[in-house]
């Protein structure tokens, strides 16, 4: 096996192990409301690349060595499946009719094409809010860790929030419709974007018992990871296909969105692309521990082809 191959395998495995997390964490399927626990089953499981909850898991490792505990597994699980709850919630309420109206994500019909547009937000507004009760779990798995918990629980809130997902969420809608600087196109990318990313990379560190400024760089790097992947993501919708995807093409273009690639070109964001990689993986190597995988998964997540 050659060590692509031996990545890629790898990576499966990773994500199957998260696949596993998530089950876990999902609340039963009864009651009277048992359609919103569907739907939120439904969203959650569609599958992807798990990107937010793995990145997670490979910081906590660099910082976390020998206190690999099983209660300290279980407060980076909850926080795992806390993280990519949110993430999915936001592409539930991404896909409905007011904001980018796609019918198909992952490959499938999306939330509210299956379970009604007033099903999509409630389930959307149910996988926040149970984020924040499953994240919450971890004090009582680790009391002596409250400290720790407590911040990751804040950055947790404040990357989805109005200074984080959130707002670069406004800020998109408000701008839609016509032309932006790439001031704010930047704005929009770090906080839509970048956030999320920031986010699930400086809680591995917090949990790892990360020092304050290992968390600044860790924070760094994903704001540039982050800021490459949408750029990425601009350009795949110009040159992917949607069978690839599992998505729509071009849905930038029809919803009138100024992206990378409509203000600067593609080669030049293809440019951007590189030099913020090339940004990240160098403060990567200044934080301690093997991180030769996690520079693999960075790489191999920007440079995708879908």
């Amino acid at each position: 096996m050659n060590l692509k191959a031996e990545f890629l395998e790898n990576q499966k495995t990773k994500v199957e192990e998260i696949e596993m997390v998530l089950k876990e964490y999902l609340p039963e399927e009864e009651g009277h409301q048992k359609i919103i626990m569907e739907a939120m089953g439904y969203s959650l499981l569609a599958g992807g690349k798990r990107l937010r909850p793995m990145l997670m898991k490979e910081v906590w490792q660099l910082f976390s060595e020998g206190k690999e505990s099983p209660e300290e597994k279980k407060v980076l699980h909850a926080f795992m499946a806390a993280q990519e709850m949110i993430h999915t919630y936001s592409l539930v309420h991404d896909d409905l009719p007011a904001m980018d109206n796609d019918e198909y994500r992952r490959g499938r019909k999306t939330t509210h094409v299956v379970f009604g547009e007033d099903m999509g937000i409630l389930a959307g507004d149910a996988l926040l809010n149970f984020a924040f009760e499953t994240a919450v779990r971890a004090f009582s798995y680790a009391p002596s860790r409250w400290h720790e918990i407590a911040d990751a629980f804040q950055v947790l809130g404040k990357k989805a929030g109005i200074y984080g997902m959130i707002g670069g969420q406004v800020i998109d809608v408000k701008e839609t419709g016509h032309a932006i600087s790439g001031e704010i196109l930047d704005t929009i990318y770090e906080l839509k974007t970048a956030a999320l990313i920031e986010s699930s990379m400086m809680i591995g560190a917090i949990l790892g018992g990360a020092e304050a400024d290992d968390v600044n760089r860790v924070e760094q790097i994903a704001k540039n990871v982050g800021i490459a992947f949408q750029i990425q993501d601009d350009i795949l919708d110009v040159t992917g296909t949607a069978s690839t995807l599992g998505k729509p093409i071009h849905s930038d273009e029809k919803n009138e969105k100024t992206t990378y690639v409509t203000l600067y070109g593609i080669e030049n964001a293809k440019k951007t692309v590189e030099e913020r990689t090339q940004k990240a993986i160098a403060i990567l190597k200044e934080l301690p521990g093997e991180h030769e995988y996690l520079e693999q998964l960075l790489i191999q997540l920007i440079y995708r082809e879908k």
